[in-house]
């Protein structure tokens, strides 16, 4: 065996500290400004950096004890605040538990450090307490990884089964990953590479798209001592100046925007004169081009069946009518690319990094006849106006009728329709609104209007997971923005309960501005428009998929100290929603099955 060298030991020192707070005082000098944490020994290095730069100012550190909670807590920040975000945890399968919103985040293009410490190469597949194969853990779902070297000098005697799992790891990872290897790196130098990477200007994936980069952080005992910490935050680097393609104003076009869209498909709907098809979480629908009842327009021959061109934002999945037209073989698709994967449903799209329209005018006739078609289709979900007349009436029975009607009216329990209105209504644009992948998006996506209110979403994947970390996420980075609002979470009961652990606020941490409204009918009713509702017997599709559960809301609101009001009318709902609370809200709305 090669001669190793001695490992020259400072009494009270640790190569892990002194590493730890070189890679974190790089991040922020590099733009990061806000760090998940979840506790654990083997991480304790850099929790402690992380706690002082907190002290200092310079960093702020979000404490979650749920590996998975803080992964999606770090998603909703960076949802909001379009800048990179680190979450840290210990090893083991804490680091497995951030798989979910890695993979969340790479397929709506955000930008995510995943720091996750983990024993030094001797340790590894020997059999040791809390290792197991972290190097590639997040496969394709990262747009850069590296399994950093350990800090300090190698101890005698480990180098053999050091090298040993390491070619082990090497070779795991290359088999499930895909992205090469530099080889060992000190931890500090990782550190701008690593935000380079997240911001979609190097690594693995889509150019241009922004994802999450993964640092395995190996370290040996001493993990902590007294280091010197002291940062001075500075930029993120400069994302990449996208040239646009310029789209010809010949074609029958219209502008579909899905989710994360953004406010730049209405602009160019507004530059072409495009009829726009924005999802309700698209944070593009309004401007007077919106298309209502957009659904039945697609199916319409004279509308749907004429369109050339489609020119894509985001991601669509809210209707099958959409996915359906951009699967066409005899249109052409333009897609902006967002997410970790280029949207390319027809096998011709063209993906490209941004669009502008051509001058000259556009085609009259075809915004007009989809924009008298969509006014057709507009809903009204407002409450009838009182009978003024009847009031005050001098006939008795007159006034006895208005006086019924008007409190019918309030005492008219809340439907899926109204609630989504009156979410809907309630929210402005210093505010967010935060839809769950519940049946509530769907029913708000075929009934709200127009209106320009920042909306976010999980619907990379459209699934349940994280819904309430990611919209308190969205809150703090809000908040720490200087807005002025309420970030509401509108959910399903399963999409709520499969969440609750994310409840769990730390006392001496600043609590949001957030009302998490609970649509409870009983379980996942979602189910009741998928083909399985026609062919699974009833009391499977009871058991295995609508999940009856029972749970008591108000107990849980209780057990983590959010305040929680329980509402069935629309005008004890609309109260509720305007009213400002002393602390995190949960809002539970009975719904019928």
């Amino acid at each position: 065996m090669p001669a190793v060298p001695e490992t020259l030991a400072v009494p009270g020192g640790s190569p892990a500290s002194d590493a730890a707070a070189a890679l974190l005082t790089e991040l922020v000098a590099n733009g990061i400004r806000d760090l998940v944490l979840s506790p654990g020994s083997r991480s304790q290095a850099l929790a402690l950096a992380a706690m002082e730069l907190s002290r200092q100012g310079v960093l702020r550190v979000h404490v979650r004890i749920d590996e998975r909670a803080a992964g999606f807590t770090a998603l909703g920040i960076a949802r909001e605040s379009r800048l990179p975000v680190a979450v840290v945890c210990t090893s083991g399968t804490a680091a497995g538990n951030l798989l979910p919103a890695a993979m969340e985040a790479f397929h709506s293009g955000i930008p995510l450090l995943l720091l996750t410490a983990d024993r030094p190469p001797e340790l590894r597949g020997v059999g040791a307490n809390q290792a197991t194969m972290q190097r590639g853990l997040f496969g394709s779902f990262v747009r850069w990884q590296a399994d950093a070297e350990v800090p300090g000098a190698v101890v005698p005697g480990r180098l053999e089964r050091g090298a040993r799992a390491d070619r082990v790891s090497e070779g795991r990872a290359a088999a499930t990953t895909g992205v090469p290897d530099d080889g060992a790196t000190a931890w500090p130098a990782l550190g701008r590479r690593a935000l380079v990477a997240a911001l979609g200007l190097e690594g693995e994936g889509v150019p241009g798209i922004a994802g999450p980069v993964h640092l395995n952080l190996p370290a040996r005992e001493p993990l902590s001592a007294v280091t010197d910490v002291l940062a001075q935050p500075g930029p993120a680097p400069a994302r990449a100046v996208v040239e646009p393609v310029i789209l010809e104003r010949g074609p029958r076009t219209i502008v579909i925007a899905g989710a994360d869209a953004g406010p730049g498909a209405e602009e160019v709907s507004h530059q072409g004169g495009w009829p726009l098809i924005a999802e309700i979480v698209s944070g593009a629908r309004f401007g007077r081009l919106v298309v209502h009842g957009y659904r039945e327009l697609l199916k319409d021959e004279s509308l749907g069946g004429r369109i050339e061109r489609a020119v894509v934002f985001g991601h669509p999945t809210l209707s099958r009518e959409v996915a359906g037209l951009l699967a066409r073989d005899d249109i052409d698709v333009v897609a902006v690319r967002g997410g970790g994967e280029e949207l390319n449903l027809n096998g011709r799209t063209m993906a490209v990094d941004g669009v502008a329209v051509a001058d000259g005018d556009g085609d009259r006739q075809w915004l007009g006849a989809w924009m008298n078609a969509s006014a057709a289709r507009v809903v009204d979900l407002s409450a009838p106006a009182p009978d003024n007349d009847g009031l005050f009436s001098d006939d008795k029975e007159a006034r006895l009728s208005a006086v019924r009607a008007e409190l019918a009216a309030v005492r008219a329990r809340v439907d899926r329709e109204i609630l989504v209105d009156a979410v809907w209504r309630a929210t402005w644009p210093h505010d967010r609104l935060m839809f769950g992948s519940s049946r509530l998006v769907r029913v708000a996506d075929q009934v709200l209007g127009g209106k320009k209110v920042p909306v976010h979403a999980n619907r990379g994947l459209a699934g349940i997971d994280g819904t309430i970390a990611t919209g308190l996420g969205i809150a703090l980075a809000s908040h720490a923005a200087g807005a002025a609002g309420v970030t509401r979470v509108l959910l399903g009961d399963l999409a709520f309960l499969h969440d609750v652990g994310a409840l769990l606020l730390p006392a001496d941490e600043p609590h949001p501005r957030i009302q998490v409204i609970v649509g409870n009918d009983g379980g996942g009713t979602i189910f009741d428009g998928l083909e399985v509702a026609a062919s699974a017997p009833a009391e499977d599709l009871d058991r295995a998929f609508y999940t009856p559960h029972g749970a008591d809301l108000s107990a849980l609101a209780t057990a983590y100290g959010w305040e929680y009001t329980q509402v069935s009318t629309r005008s004890a709902l609309e109260q509720a929603l305007t009213s400002p609370a002393p602390g995190p809200q949960i809002i539970e709305v009975p719904l019928e099955r």
